[in-house]
């Protein structure tokens, strides 16, 4: 009998409502809602519109429950990571949610270094230093003795707000709660001494509860709403949209990496215990925690923004590409016109005009055109990827043999066929809903018709096509390779 279960997905640009249903041993993917996640900028900051997603969420699951009249067997939420959400003791929300790009963040890793030394944080938390981590939203309202802050009694993660929103019930789920740098991966616990050090309230924060937990049913007016049965459970799935995506990779034996491609890139490694030490602290290499408690070793990219950046910027000017039209004037483009590392370009707005002036800047032609702009931020993305292989092989010791490119970015043919060629490595592209798979996949472990990691995986390898790129030998990104690193 068919088992099906609703994704509740949220993404930095949009979000989705994805019926999965499990039948035969094959997961099967259908859109119900699809919205917009636009950030909001006040006076005050940047924000995200939260009671919007949540009005967006509940007619996701209207689609199903009302117009489609389905039974469900669960509902999982999975969203970007490191934004927080405070409730004050009537379980209200105190503040709307920042946008991790909000400005409030700048410069407050240094100043929590003061009290509590980079290698320290490290040590205690094994992730990536970046100043959209939690830890630094948490200290910057600190800091600026943020009434919100003052009132709060919760401290939410997103998917755990949302799932609260649903079921009343105040958890943290593992993977998300791994993303914000004052959660300890070796011990699988909150790094109290850490928040103590720092003066952070630990109290603030929900009991952890690992993916695939099921939290309860929905609350009364949430089936009231939906037409949804009040029995149907809500599962702590893979609450970070990564953990869910790397639960998807379809990967089999052998030593193997993972590309969760989209908006960012976050390529790593999976192992059984985090590495925390002198080499992955110079390498600024974070320890994420996976679906089983398997450790993400990965390394965050700003990925597809840049390009997304630009196509906007044009758009503005009147000038309409389709990520479609872009690939194409990129493929026709002069190869290796000049090299753009991409965390060179964190910061939105301006983004062409960034890119030509960082050109001029590093002695390099100065790139106008969409398609020549397009190309070289899709070469910068693959040299990247290459740079990040090469560290995370030093750091475990082994060599990956193949690169699994999921999510959205791995629709991107000619950035699938530059990884192969700037890596040298057979790349394995697909599936591109790895997270929506992995949030469903996830919640059918937790209702017990999945046995673990290894079982996910096999039904994505029997569920979905993926696409095969072997690597080129012609020694042109050898030579793009060494500009690369002259100018990271």
């Amino acid at each position: 009998m068919p088992r099906r279960y609703v994704a509740i997905d949220l993404g930095a640009e949009s979000g989705r409502a994805i019926l999965g249903t499990l039948d035969g041993g094959r997961l099967a993917l259908e859109d119900l809602h699809r919205f917009p996640n636009e950030p909001v900028r006040l006076p005050t900051g940047l924000y995200w519109d939260t009671l919007r997603l949540w009005h967006e969420i509940l007619r996701g699951l209207a689609v199903a429950g009302r117009e489609r009249r389905l039974a469900v067997d669960g509902i999982g939420v999975d969203t970007w990571g490191v934004d927080v959400a405070l409730l004050g003791a009537d379980g209200a929300l105190v503040d709307n949610p920042r946008h991790y790009r909000d400005s409030r963040n700048d410069g407050i890793p240094e100043k929590l270094f003061e009290t509590a030394p980079r290698a320290d944080v490290f040590g205690a938390t094994g992730i990536q230093v970046m100043q959209i981590n939690s830890l630094y939203q948490w200290y910057a309202m600190k800091l600026a003795a943020s009434p919100a802050l003052a009132a709060a009694r919760t401290l939410f993660f997103m998917p755990d707000l949302f799932n609260y929103f649903l079921t009343g019930e105040r958890r943290a789920e593992v993977t998300i709660a791994s993303t914000s740098q004052f959660f300890d991966p070796s011990r699988r616990a909150w790094a109290g001494e850490l928040l103590e050090r720092l003066g952070l309230d630990g109290s603030l924060l929900p009991p952890l509860t690992p993916a695939g937990s099921r939290l309860g049913p929905v609350l009364p007016f949430v089936a009231e709403r939906t037409g949804l049965s009040p029995d149907t459970p809500v599962f702590a799935s893979a609450g970070h949209d990564t953990a869910a995506a790397v639960a998807a990779v379809p990967a089999g034996s052998g030593e193997w990496c993972y590309i969760s491609s989209g908006t960012w890139s976050l390529m790593g490694v999976e192992l059984d215990a985090p590495v925390i030490g002198p080499m992955s602290l110079s390498m600024n290499y974070t320890n994420e925690v996976g679906v089983e408690g398997r450790i993400r070793l990965l390394k965050n990219i700003a990925g597809l923004w840049v390009l997304q950046e630009c196509r906007r910027e044009w758009a503005a000017e009147g000038r309409e590409f389709s990520y479609e039209e872009l690939s194409g004037m990129a493929a026709a483009a002069a190869p290796f016109r000049s090299v753009l590392p991409p965390d060179h370009f964190l910061a939105p707005g301006g983004m062409p005009r960034r890119i030509a002036e960082f050109c001029r800047r590093t002695g390099q032609a100065v790139l106008e055109e969409p398609g020549e702009v397009a190309r070289a931020i899709l070469e910068g993305l693959a040299l990247r990827y290459r740079q990040v292989l090469g560290d995370l092989e030093r750091l475990t010791g082994k060599r990956a043999g193949t690169v699994h490119i999921v999510g959205g970015g791995s629709r991107n043919d000619l950035l699938n066929r530059f990884v192969a060629g700037a890596t040298g490595r057979r790349v394995v592209a697909g599936p591109a809903e790895a997270t929506a798979a992995g949030n469903v996949l996830v919640q059918a472990m937790g209702a017990g018709e999945l046995r673990g990691l290894a079982e996910i995986r096999e039904v994505v390898r029997r569920s979905f096509p993926v696409r095969t790129f072997e690597p080129d030998t012609s020694g042109e990104w050898d030579a793009a390779y060494e500009r690369f690193l002259e100018r990271s």
